[in-house]
């Protein structure tokens, strides 16, 4: 008999499918977006980040060659913009002359709590969302043309934390499933995993980031070979320090295959949590995989030190991380259904020891690749699916902490190596790339209250 969570997860993923579908179906192309053979189309923009005082917007152009093949064009950026309540015409705001196809507009200085009208363009010609639901469904700022700022929660910011995940140094194919389908993409070098992690890392520290810490959330390589571990460890090695500057949990591509653990050796055994505290904030790293097979768990030792350790000291705000998404509402959302996220016991567990325990105030995972908010099953702390850094949409999200509450803020990363991948992946998956990994706004853009005024800032 099929399993009643597998087929609601089965319509779920249909409903999404069909939706995307319904959006790449035949239309009307925009005012701006002209088709014909030479002129400069200007699409797939997305407004990835809107923070207190700054809106990240991306896009990119491309031209029709004589067999009608769509192909990169470069031209100039720009971003016009205006407060909403203002009847002036929006005016630059950013402007950047560099000649690309990859445009990455960054617009600070912004006042917090106001909306925005802005215009995106290239070489005068306005820029439009893509052909995917998640940009071009009713109300998201691609379509309506406004953004607004959020005031930050109340009190100093203390910490800084990028979250990350899915990096699969190592890996030399995008987008593949099962038995090499779908074809999947190649790197014109084939070391696009090494492309995306030095260029995240440069980003982390850029001084408007201000990265105290980074956070990856598993699947640090390909499969967990040694020269693959090796690679990784040496690079994050070169970041920072492990254990302070940075800090990692073992995710299913990092089980080896054979006998020899080698993510073990150069990190940490299987099946053991980490817990490491800065400044009053404790974070806990926790090993979900198992020994073969996708999906995750959590031993009965593992889950035993978890608990001693939350008892210890349950206000302590506290960050967790593990590779498997934990909720139900990710089993039944996500393509692989309830069976490729974390088992229902250990997620039961899990909820447990956060309901008594009201410093947990986050989890975060990775592994289906893809912003997500989840619900909890119960209780009040945030379930977050951060999407991979290794392509679309190819970015990290930082984690500020305020005395009085933290926002959630997805970044794409943006070296120009980085931005040519990511808008490649793009059309990974039959081109339902998009839909899946963006998330919405408001699964990239948030923010909670919560008590951290005991925490030290970092100085």
């Amino acid at each position: 008999m099929l399993d009643p969570r597998l087929h609601t997860a089965w319509l779920v993923n249909a409903a999404s499918g069909a939706a995307a579908a319904t959006v790449r179906a035949p239309m009307a192309r925009p005012r701006g977006s002209a088709s014909a053979r030479g002129q400069l189309i200007v699409t797939d923009l997305e407004v990835v980040t809107v923070t207190h005082d700054t809106a990240i917007l991306t896009w990119t152009t491309r031209r029709r060659d004589r067999s009608g093949t769509l192909r990169p064009a470069a031209s100039d950026t720009e971003v016009r913009l205006t407060p909403a309540d203002s009847p002036a015409a929006p005016v630059t705001r950013f402007y950047d002359p560099r000649r690309t196809a990859h445009h990455y507009a960054e617009i600070r200085g912004l006042e917090p709590g106001r909306r925005y009208r802005f215009t995106a363009c290239s070489d005068g010609v306005r820029a439009v969302a893509g052909r995917t639901w998640v940009t071009r469904r009713p109300g998201t700022p691609e379509v309506t043309g406004v953004v607004r700022t959020a005031p930050p929660p109340p009190g100093r910011l203390l910490r800084t934390i990028a979250l990350t995940n899915d990096l699969h140094w190592g890996e030399d194919r995008s987008g593949l499933i099962v038995a090499g389908l779908p074809p999947g993409l190649r790197h014109d070098d084939g070391h696009y995993p090494q492309v995306m992690t030095d260029a995240l890392l440069h980003d982390l520290r850029r001084p408007e980031r201000a990265v105290d810490h980074l956070v990856v959330a598993g699947d640090l390589t390909d499969s967990g070979t040694a020269d693959q571990v090796a690679g990784i460890r040496a690079r994050l090695d070169d970041w920072g320090i492990h254990g302070r500057d940075y800090l990692a949990c073992r995710g299913n591509h990092d089980v080896a295959r054979g006998r020899e653990d080698h993510w073990g050796w150069a990190f940490h055994a299987r099946r053991r949590l980490t817990c490491h505290e800065f400044g009053g904030l404790r974070l806990i790293g926790l090993d979900t995989t198992r020994h073969r097979g996708a999906g995750g768990t959590i031993s009965a030792t593992q889950l035993a030190h978890l608990r001693e350790v939350l008892a210890a000291a349950p206000d302590r705000p506290t960050l967790i991380f593990g590779h498997h998404p934990v909720t139900r509402y990710a089993a039944l959302s996500n393509p692989g259904g309830p069976g490729f996220v974390l088992d229902r016991a250990s997620g039961h567990a899990l909820h447990a020891c956060y309901r008594t325990s009201p410093g947990v105030f986050l989890h975060h995972s990775g592994h289906t690749h893809r912003n997500r908010m989840s619900r909890p099953d119960s209780g009040r702390v945030e379930f977050l699916e951060v999407a991979a850094v290794k392509e679309y949409p190819g970015g990290y999200a930082l984690l500020r902490i305020y005395e009085r509450g933290y926002t959630v803020h997805f970044h794409r990363i943006a070296a120009a190596a980085a931005l040519a991948w990511t808008d490649r992946t793009r059309r990974q998956y039959f081109g339902l790339q998009p839909d899946h990994a963006l998330g919405s706004l408001v699964d990239r853009n948030h923010q909670v209250s919560h008590d951290f005024s005991g925490v030290i800032a970092r100085r």
